[in-house]
């Protein structure tokens, strides 16, 4: 079979993939324990190239109050996480987002409609800015924010995924979010590397490294949950694909 046919025949495959998701109804928004007071919030789409993806956030809960670390990826789905954490007995606090593509912020817009208090740096609000979406109603400016002081914990690495790209750390909990900066173990690629910084990437995820050795959990951007061990797998990809790029 020529090779011409044979890349014919898989880009239609790929169409007539990403055509039956369009027609069909996401997987619901997903929301799944990981300790006595984090949930893992799982939302999906339908991404060129990719197929059905699907993006990891989390909900932290401290007595009555609940933060969320980076939105679903849709304001439907964003809506549903509210109800659930209503329904709960919680009231939402704040919300931070941990760069700018829309599986972190596709959710701003309804929680600035509900004043539901929405953060980001400066450097993910000024991409907003750029790109004319809504933006978080406050802005950091330091490499370290506390959106709870001793409790959430905001520190930006260095760029990798994005120029922008922040994690959050759970101190109490030795729970690391390393957003899509960091990936999970199944990965056997960057994944998408549209606006990434690739030569940073290795060096920011080595910050991490030293910083957060003591990590129990790390929550990948995408992915199963697991390890410290998702650092150095995410070092070593980004050291591979820093070479093959050059």
């Amino acid at each position: 079979m020529r090779p011409i046919f044979v890349a014919l025949l898989l880009t239609l495959a790929l169409m007539s993939h990403a055509q039956v998701w369009a027609s069909e109804e996401l997987p619901p928004l997903k929301i799944q324990q990981l300790t006595d007071s984090v949930y893992l919030h799982i939302s999906h789409k339908v991404v060129d190239g990719f197929g059905l993806v699907d993006s990891n956030g989390l909900v932290v809960l401290m007595g009555s109050e609940a933060y969320i670390v980076d939105t679903p990826w849709s304001t439907q789905d964003t809506e549903t996480l509210l109800q659930w954490i209503n329904a709960q007995g919680f009231t939402l606090k704040g919300v931070v987002s941990t760069h700018f593509h829309e599986d972190r912020t596709a959710g701003i817009e309804y929680l600035n409609a509900n004043a539901i208090p929405t953060y980001a740096s400066a450097r993910t609000n000024k991409i907003l800015q750029r790109q004319g979406r809504p933006l978080a109603a406050n802005t950091f400016n330091k490499d370290k924010f506390s959106l709870v002081k001793a409790h959430i914990e905001v520190f930006y690495p260095g760029a990798g995924h994005a120029q922008d790209n922040v994690v959050v750390w759970l101190p109490e909990q030795k729970l690391l979010f390393g957003g899509c900066l960091i990936r999970a173990n199944a990965a056997t690629s960057l994944g998408n590397t549209s606006d990434a910084v690739l030569s940073a990437w290795s060096a920011s995820v080595e910050e991490l490294q030293s910083r957060y050795a003591d990590a129990k959990l790390v929550v990948p951007g995408h992915g199963d949950v697991g390890d410290v061990s998702l650092l150095e797998h995410t070092r070593v990809l980004a050291t591979v694909g820093r070479a093959v790029n050059k």
